[in-house]
């Protein structure tokens, strides 16, 4: 399971949310603020990002889940240049 986890308002719950996760057995991924070690402590792999403005923060966590998202459809053999089921719009005024 992969989670955003930067220090936030929101951090505890999503610490809780990992634990019930590794308790029933699940590897995580997380995306962590960095310096993070209560997280990273308790993740299998994690990601850090270097720590920033709370608005700013979704900018940062997204660049690394486009790149994993992009590896694992490399990996399953997926063509990442043309995606399945993309449906093209064209607006006509």
């Amino acid at each position: 399971m992969v989670f955003v986890a930067p220090r936030d308002a929101v951090h505890t719950k999503i610490m809780s949310n990992i634990e019930e996760v590794r308790a029933r057995g699940g590897q995580v991924i997380a995306v962590v603020t960095e310096g993070d070690t209560e997280i990273t402590s308790i993740v299998d792999y994690a990601v850090a990002i270097p720590e920033t403005l709370d608005m700013l923060t979704p900018i940062l966590t997204s660049v690394p889940l486009q790149l994993f998202a992009y590896y694992v459809a490399v990996r399953r053999g997926c063509n990442v240049d043309q995606p399945r089921n993309l449906a093209k719009s064209v607006t006509v005024e």
